[in-house]
């Protein structure tokens, strides 16, 4: 547990950018199978509702064109936050830089898991329940966080990239090399990445079995132990930012209005 609050401090190692990506593709996992219990759709699934809003506009289908558009339009608006809390925290130079996404959506877990079935009922203007809206954002929040932490090499929503990264690993450690060839020239296996790689996956599968059970037989309610994971990830550095709190909340209302006064 003392570990956990190493994983979204500021500096970062590859150490604690793996064991931060294993832990989020387990989140995303839970919250991906478990939402397609309830909604009969997978909403983190970018690639998907890309291909629907391309077959909505061949078939005419206004439906399918905002049903897509609202899930790619909320999980963009999710990792433009992210970008804007890191950005943010990076620019003060606070522990919690990358802990305020994932606090963000602890916070927005918790109300979605007490009162979830509630927004079922919840029309948008994309034909979706609000369900799908919030789900699709809370994964792109996160995806951008594993992205920032690790430079674009770790992504936790979508497992497409690490099924790739694991097929092409597993080339290199089957491909033979012509004896003759110089060693620089050779075919080197990168079981570091194969190994994340397959670890991602694992997770992102034992993520959705539990997710699946847990909505299956409890229903919302099985997203709170998630967002309390959230919590213990996120708020030991957010707490080592709080004697600056004053500051920056001084600062963060100049920069949302520039006229006030100091």
């Amino acid at each position: 547990m003392r570990r956990l609050r190493f994983l979204t401090n500021r500096h970062r190692a590859p150490s604690t950018n793996r064991a931060l990506g294993l832990l989020l593709a387990f989140n995303a996992g839970a919250l991906n199978a478990g939402g397609f219990l309830v909604l009969h759709m997978y909403t983190s699934h970018m690639t998907g509702f890309a291909s629907q809003l391309a077959d909505g506009a061949v078939l005419l289908d206004p439906r399918l064109i905002l049903n897509a558009l609202g899930a790619i339009l909320a999980f963009v608006s999710g990792a433009a936050l992210c970008a804007v809390l890191v950005n943010w925290g990076r620019q003060h130079r606070l522990h919690s830089v990358y802990a305020l996404p994932l606090l963000l959506e602890a916070l927005m877990m918790f109300p979605f898991g007490l009162m979830g079935a509630v927004t079922l009922t919840w029309s948008t203007p994309f034909a979706v329940p609000l369900t799908v809206l919030l789900l699709s954002f809370m994964m792109g929040l996160q995806n951008a966080v594993a992205s920032k932490t690790s430079s674009g090499s770790i992504r936790t929503t979508h497992m497409t990239g690490n099924i790739t990264d694991l097929g092409m690993a597993m080339g290199k450690l089957l491909y033979w090399n012509a004896s003759r060839r110089p060693p620089m020239a050779q075919a080197r296996e990168d079981r570091l990445r194969m190994t994340l790689a397959g670890g991602l996956i694992g997770m992102f599968v034992l993520g959705g079995v539990a997710g699946a059970l847990g909505f299956k037989y409890l229903g919302f309610i099985c997203v709170v132990p998630l967002a309390a994971l959230l919590l213990v990830l996120s708020v030991p550095p957010f707490l080592r930012d709080i004697p600056r709190s004053r500051t920056l909340l001084a600062l963060f209302g100049k920069w949302v209005h520039p006229g006030a006064p100091p």
